[in-house]
């Protein structure tokens, strides 16, 4: 019987090592803009987030949103949204990813106060979605699917 791994590998699944916190988060690191961060997987989060206070840090152009942020015991939270960033996790990438920016306080408090380290942000359903991810609880292993290459259009003669 061939094993997960195998297989996953040969639908073209990228593996990427997840760890586990103090606080039974699954953590993951990634780039965002060619600047490295440190996350939270959650598939309970329908969107990616990164914290508002880290625009310059991951180099993102962010525009008034009129979403409102509800979450890990905060609601109703002003946010702001930056649309398509460069993601990269692992050897996974994509150019489109979206993000909502707010307010990662109260998250990276109570991860502190569980001698967690504190993140950057949250990858979220929207990432896992696109990549058709698979998470390996047992061998802690995280499986995103490449993106398949856009087709090359045919140029017009004129």
């Amino acid at each position: 019987m061939a094993s997960l791994k195998k297989v996953l590998q040969k639908k073209k699944y990228i593996q990427i090592k997840l760890k586990k916190t103090a606080t039974n988060h699954l953590e993951i690191k990634a780039k965002i803009n060619d600047v490295k961060g440190r996350f939270i997987l959650d598939t309970g989060a329908s969107n990616s987030c990164v914290g508002i206070d880290l625009i310059a840090h991951f180099k993102l152009h962010a525009e008034e949103s009129e979403t409102k942020a509800a979450g890990a015991g905060a609601t109703d939270m002003e946010t702001l949204k930056s649309e398509n960033n460069f993601l990269e996790i692992g050897k996974w990438k994509t150019d489109t990813c979206n993000l909502v920016l707010f307010d990662l306080t109260h998250v990276n408090t109570a991860l502190t106060q569980h001698d967690a380290k504190e993140v950057h942000g949250i990858i979220g359903a929207d990432v896992l979605h696109e990549s058709k991810a698979i998470i390996d609880y047992s061998n802690m292993v995280l499986y995103l699917r490449k993106p398949k290459k856009k087709k090359k259009t045919d140029k017009l003669p004129f």
